[in-house]
């Protein structure tokens, strides 16, 4: 497994969870196996997470675009997120993990959000690690409505024009309540970011992983964090001089890459 350093942790890890229909058929079963495969990806991977000491996971586990998939697979997704809610519950409350949720709630069915809404409400107070699903979420959207309600200050008169900064537009955001993303993860092998957390994304390292996400593994997270901790994060600055070999060191002393 590779080896990750305790100290230089991204703070907040998104996960664009890709790749369950695929994993599905490639064996000749219905896209509902891979879904069902899939969920006990993240139950893994927010134990791997939880383990490691991330302060913030956010998981894209169903798009506003995903409303137009097939009826009968909606309804299957839906059941597994209220399936997945109820067993984990224990946990969440167990592991002092908070769980929040953005996007369009409204939109969930009541079977889910009878759940989701009460589990919410009884880990807020948590501050291990916060959970994040985006459900119904959209970034282009996200940045919509944030929009929207600015430009509602500012008509009401309540804020002037000259407010509407890239701060203010960010304190509207609910994806960024965490903090901007550190490092953003894909799994199915697809090089793009499918909508997801776009106005934090603005300086986040990507990683794309080839292994479809149902079996996505701890050793895969481990593996993403690793790269992760070897990037040079330098937010559209210059990189920081290198120490040069000090001209009056004696020729015996030799120096060690730790």
């Amino acid at each position: 497994m590779p080896l990750v350093e305790a100290r230089n942790l991204p703070a907040h890890v998104g996960i664009i969870m890709d790749g369950n229909g695929r994993w599905a058929q490639q064996r000749g079963k219905g896209r509902a196996l891979g879904h069902r495969e899939g969920a006990a990806a993240v139950r893994r991977t927010v134990r791997a997470a939880r383990r490691l000491g991330l302060r913030a996971l956010t998981l894209y586990a169903f798009s506003e675009q995903n409303w137009a998939r097939p009826e009968e697979e909606v309804d299957a997704l839906m059941e597994l997120l209220r399936d997945f809610l109820l067993t984990e519950r224990g946990e969440i409350l167990g592991n002092g993990i908070r769980l929040n949720a953005i996007g369009n709630l409204g939109r969930l069915p009541g079977l889910v959000r009878a759940v989701l809404d009460p589990l919410r409400r009884e880990s807020e107070g948590n501050e291990q690690m916060t959970l994040t699903l985006a459900l119904s979420y959209g970034g282009r959207e996200e940045i919509a409505h944030a929009a929207r309600v600015l430009a509602g200050e500012a008509a009401a008169g309540r804020i002037d024009l000259d407010d509407i900064t890239p701060d203010a537009l960010r304190a509207q955001m609910p994806s960024l309540t965490v903090g901007d993303p550190d490092l953003v993860i894909r799994t199915g092998g697809e090089r793009r970011i499918s909508n997801f957390l776009l106005y934090g994304l603005a300086y986040a390292e990507l990683y794309f992983a080839d292994v479809l996400w149902p079996d996505f593994a701890e050793a895969d997270l481990h593996a993403a964090i690793a790269s992760y901790q070897r990037r040079e994060r330098r937010f559209g600055l210059v990189p920081a001089p290198r120490e040069e070999p000090s001209e009056r060191r004696p020729a015996s002393i030799t120096r060690i890459a730790i």
